[in-house]
């Protein structure tokens, strides 16, 4: 019988990595076009999330979503929780227009607004500021902790941690009036859900700026999976012109690098040095590109110290690469079928939208019948008890009149003025009596009729039952 030979096996265990292991980006500044676009929005985005909190209006907060009392104010605008519509048109457009975006020119939302690129942005401007370029933060890393490392990676981290709590803070202003959390903060009365939220958004922005950064991007963002599904051919991405760069290399810039076999490409790396999610974008488009044209602005800047064309890392699409077309032709393509129905979507949206909102009544109703039975009076009367709730969604103190009709004869026997404060509701008993025999027995359809005393176009009228006992 053949004896089967025993294989030794290897007392050493091999480790298999699930994940790639992550390696931390040291970007590269510099200057351009684009980046002096991605830092005016940084400032304009800023600028409105820090400072619209502390606008006022009408003696309150210009803006102010007040949970409590169920109003959300912005500017001269009050919403109640029946404007929850407004909130439904407000997704639909926000879906629509990263849609039109999307198609026309990619992730320019992600490269450009994302609160994750703008604060990871700041969070990196303060680090280069404090710890130096590329190079001298790659050193600091590597170098063993002393003294001089502890203060400098502690300074950075206590700015982070003041921008972190500031964010908190404003976030938790808008829900809260901020000048009422100000008060309540420095004296350290903040509530359980208010203290909760300022810290949990806090955390949030150190952690993701500060740490996570461009993981974020590539592992969290549902949007970066999604995108191919938006883009097609005739989409404004960033691209390298592979057939002017390659081949690369390196050469000197007196000598002719055509007579050498080579591209434009110098393959310096600054594209992937200045890229805030660490890829070569000369390896074609990939999900974590959020469209910055950070690599842009490197690339051109080396081109012109070469004596080069502009336009080796470019904005363009897949058909005006392939095609060679013009810019003319290309923006033509950009501008397809696709593209003008979803804007055309979008603005039907948007003007129906803003024609409601100029419209709508500032004024809101409901009735309900009292469930005890119909009242008859001593001379044959019927008697009704309706409880009426007026919405006054007006910045002023309103006089309302309230009458009913529907019912020949029908009168309200208490009060028919009503006076609301400003932006408030109250709700009340209405009496509505009617003479015996005027109608038949069982339910009868009446309508109240409520308007502003000095406004007669602003009135709202509602229907209701009035029974009759047999």
């Amino acid at each position: 019988m053949k004896k089967i030979p025993i294989i030794p096996v290897p007392s050493d265990e091999a480790e298999l990595a699930l994940f790639e292991e992550r390696k931390k980006i040291y970007m590269r500044s510099q200057k351009g076009w684009f980046q002096s676009w991605r830092w005016m929005l940084v400032f304009f985005t800023q600028i409105l999330f820090y400072g619209a909190a502390w606008l006022n209006w009408n003696d309150r907060q210009a803006v102010l979503f007040d949970l409590v009392n169920r109003k959300f104010y912005i500017f001269g605008l009050v919403l109640w929780p029946q404007d929850f519509i407004y909130l439904a048109v407000l997704l639909v457009i926000s879906a629509l227009s990263l849609f039109l975006f999307t198609a026309i020119a990619g992730r320019l939302f992600c490269g450009y607004a994302c609160p994750q690129t703008v604060y990871t942005e700041i969070f990196m401007w303060v680090e280069a500021k404090i710890e130096g370029d590329r190079n001298a933060r790659m050193k600091l890393d590597q170098a063993p902790m002393s003294f001089h490392k502890l203060r400098v990676k502690s300074t950075k981290h206590l700015i982070w941690l003041a921008i972190a709590l500031w964010t908190g803070f404003t976030f938790v202003g808008y829900f809260t009036p901020i000048q009422t959390l100000a008060a309540e903060v420095f004296t350290f009365n903040l509530g359980p859900w208010e203290t909760f939220w300022f810290l949990f958004y806090a955390f949030a922005t150190y952690g993701n700026a500060g740490f996570m950064r461009e993981q974020v991007c590539k592992y969290m963002c549902p949007y970066a999976r999604f995108q191919s599904a938006m883009f097609d051919k005739d989409t404004l991405i960033v691209t390298y012109d592979t057939e002017r760069g390659e081949p690369r290399g390196s050469r000197n810039k007196k000598v002719d690098f055509k007579q050498q076999g080579l591209g434009s490409c110098v393959d310096c790396g600054i594209c992937v040095q200045v890229c805030p999610t660490g890829i070569d974008i000369r390896q074609g488009l990939q999900y974590e590109c959020i469209a910055c044209g950070a690599c842009i602005d490197g690339c051109d800047q080396v081109m012109d110290k070469m004596g080069y064309e502009r336009g080796l890392i470019r904005y363009t699409t897949e058909h005006a690469l392939t095609e060679k077309m013009t810019k003319d032709a290309m923006w033509k393509r950009v501008f397809r079928l696709r593209t003008l129905v979803y804007g055309a979507i979008l603005g039907l949206i948007i003007l129906v939208a803003a024609a409601s909102l100029a419209y709508r009544v500032p004024l809101k109703v409901d009735v309900l019948r009292d469930r005890a039975m119909p009242k008859i009076t001593e001379v044959g009367d019927i008697e009704n008890v309706y409880r009426l709730q007026i919405m006054n969604t007006q910045e002023a103190e309103r006089t309302f009149t309230i009458s009913v009709k529907g019912i020949s004869g029908a009168i309200i026997v208490n009060e028919d003025k009503v006076t609301i404060k400003s932006a408030t509701s109250l709700a009340f008993p209405v009496r509505v009596r009617v003479p015996a025999g005027v109608v038949p027995k069982g339910s009868n359809r009446i309508r109240f009729v409520i308007t502003d005393v000095e406004k007669e176009k602003v009135s709202v009228t509602e229907k209701a039952v009035f029974l009759v006992p047999n």
